[in-house]
């Protein structure tokens, strides 16, 4: 493990395997940071930016490749080397995994064809997506910049994390069948799913029910249920209930709300059934919660 660490930010390069490893960086500082590392292109590099923004630069920074808080990005070219050469924006954290094709291959081989860059028509082509994080994933991702474990399980425990984003990230329903799902080859349906997204989280305090929601995007019910399902891999008020937490969490963490206010943002009528809703979400109390991140912080 290489760990740099000053009053402007920090910088972790963890190993947890031959051919896999991890970084770990934020940017405290008022003020861009610069990060090199040498990756070749054997390796597969998963970013994802938690916390404000980063710009990826390529040729001798000619080209710049933003990405912003909440935002992963996927880089892949078994045809040219891709170094890291990063430009972290004031007060952003990004956690990153880079993997060897060949460990890739260990943890997929029987599902590679949900892969995209290892169908065989870019298999041996370059690879590149960005997309938003999602509240799941970014629970986990906060996990593994916050973790305050005995030394002696910190490592099992970064490890089953990483493990975990990997899978959640690369989640494929078993139901969603692309070539027989309507929402995904049915550009109006998708639109209308997610403008149901949309809708249930601008208004998140009071959501209205899913049939007033099949009636306000003009889809039935029953197409509704399906195709949120398929789009977002959950039902709309599991998802919701997703986001809201997350939402919340941020507020919480902001420090400009208690735990009332929080929980009358995101419609919980009082503190006891937020501080429930948050218990169960994330398996302690709030206040705990914001005990331990701060600690967290301040060991950093």
């Amino acid at each position: 493990m290489e760990e740099k660490n000053n009053a402007a930010g920090s910088f972790e390069d963890i190993q947890i395997e031959e051919g896999f490893y991890v970084f770990k960086i934020q940017n405290n500082s008022p003020l861009p940071q610069q990060l090199n590392r040498d990756i070749d292109s054997s390796y597969i590099q998963f970013h994802f930016c938690l916390k404000g923004s980063a710009d990826f630069l390529y040729n001798e920074g000619s080209y710049s490749l933003p990405v912003s808080e909440e935002q992963s990005l996927l880089l892949y070219n078994t045809q040219k080397d891709l170094p890291l050469h990063l430009e972290l924006q004031p007060n952003a954290w990004l956690f990153s995994v880079v993997m060897s094709l060949r460990k890739f291959h260990t943890l997929f081989s029987k599902e590679a064809h949900i892969i995209p860059f290892l169908n065989k028509e870019n298999k041996e082509h370059k690879y590149y997506a960005q997309e938003a994080v999602s509240p799941t994933i970014a629970v986990i991702i906060s996990q593994l910049m916050h973790i305050s474990l005995h030394p002696s399980i910190k490592e099992l425990y970064l490890k089953a994390k990483v493990y975990e984003l990997m899978a959640l990230y690369f989640n494929k329903s078993e139901e969603a069948d692309t070539a027989q799902c309507p929402f995904l080859v049915d550009e109006e349906n998708l639109k209308r799913i997610r403008q149901a997204k949309d809708i249930v989280v601008a208004r998140m305090a009071e959501p209205p029910s899913l049939q007033e929601l099949s009636e306000e995007i003009g889809l039935s019910l029953k197409k509704l249920k399906e195709g949120f399902k398929q789009v977002y891999g959950d039902s709309v008020y599991s998802f919701l209930f997703d986001y809201k937490m997350e939402y919340g969490r941020k507020l919480l963490v902001s420090g400009a709300y208690n735990v009332n206010e929080v929980g009358l943002k995101i419609g919980y009528s009082t503190a006891s059934h937020y501080i429930a809703a948050f218990k169960k979400k994330y398996g302690t109390t709030p206040k705990k919660y914001l005990t331990a991140a701060t600690a967290n912080s301040i060991s950093s």
